[in-house]
């Protein structure tokens, strides 16, 4: 078969299903390529079957014709809340073929599916439960590359988590926990296996400022007993949902008193303006060049600026 493999969302984050789809496709001896007519030209003869996935809603949709027998779309982007159908067993749990994007020293996957905090700005429970599970062991992603990207929604919400964080210490590869681990749930036990990974960069969420009684204690534990480089240890802060912009930049100042970094998250950003003061919060906090080289500035001196600049 010819198979082509169309990424909605552009080239710029690996498209972990279709690498998938390339390594079963593969495996079964069919030819398999980018539909880019842009580059190529259109087609001649139709492809067999052609593979549309797209990740975000916002994301406009493939503008050219497409010459096939068959075309199939999947992923959240199409099928929001749900996500559509998953991938078959067979080749869900596929290594990815990393060189459809040239991919050699990092491995990308998810060890755990599921969350159970239900969170209302989050799809995930729609699209993978309110139980956190396992779904795959390191080597079905990892095969001996230099740094893993682990995507799971909540990984410690997992039974099972102690053997996967074991596995991840085993590899030694650098791991980025690009999701963010739930600070709720840490714990002595679990921060002690935290510290013997090799990590490159450890996310964290303060999504609802009413969570500060459980979530500092949490953050200040980790950072005492790991004694985190503050680059190393984002924690992402949800704005423009259910907070005020006071609490937003408390939250800010406390994150940045606790040795950790900030990264704001704009809910719906389509409905916010470019002069709203949280579109102005996350120019500055989610700028490091600013944000690291003016440890000690407040939002009033970088609002000023931003606002003399632009008169």
């Amino acid at each position: 078969m010819k198979i082509g493999l169309i990424d909605v969302d552009g080239h710029n984050y690996p498209n972990l299903a279709l690498m998938k789809l390339s390594a079963w496709h593969k495996k079964r001896g069919d030819e398999v390529k980018w539909y880019e007519p842009l580059f190529d030209g259109f087609p001649k003869e139709p492809l067999d079957r052609v593979y549309e996935s797209k990740v975000f809603t916002f994301t406009p949709d493939f503008e050219f014709p497409i010459n096939a027998k068959e075309v199939i779309r999947g992923g959240t982007g199409y099928f929001y809340p749900d996500g559509g159908e998953e991938l078959p067993d067979e080749i869900e749990h596929l290594s990815p073929d990393y060189s459809l994007y040239g991919i050699t020293k990092t491995a990308y996957g998810f060890l755990t599916r599921g969350c159970p905090r239900g969170c209302d700005f989050c799809i995930v429970k729609h699209k993978e439960g309110t139980k956190s599970r396992k779904v795959a062991n390191l080597h079905e992603f990892w095969n001996g590359q230099k740094s893993i990207v682990l995507m799971d929604p909540n990984i410690l919400a997992c039974n099972q988590h102690p053997d996967l964080l074991k596995q991840l210490i085993e590899s030694g590869a650098k791991v980025d926990f690009n999701q963010g681990i739930d600070a709720r749930l840490l714990t002595p036990k679990n921060i002690s296996l935290l510290k013997e990974v090799n990590i490159k960069e450890i996310h964290f969420a303060w999504d609802d400022p009413k969570d500060e009684e459980i979530i500092i204690p949490k953050l200040k534990l980790f950072k005492t007993e790991t004694d985190i480089r503050e680059r190393e240890a984002i924690v992402y802060v949800l704005v423009n949902f259910n907070s005020t912009f006071e609490e937003d930049l408390h939250r800010v100042y406390t994150i940045r008193d606790l040795g950790m970094t900030p990264y704001i998250m704009i809910f719906d950003k389509d409905k916010t303006k470019s002069t709203d003061p949280v579109r102005r919060l996350q120019s500055w906090v989610n700028n490091k060049r600013i944000w690291f080289k003016n440890q000690n500035m407040k939002f009033e001196e970088f609002d000023r600026r931003i606002r003399s600049d632009n008169r």
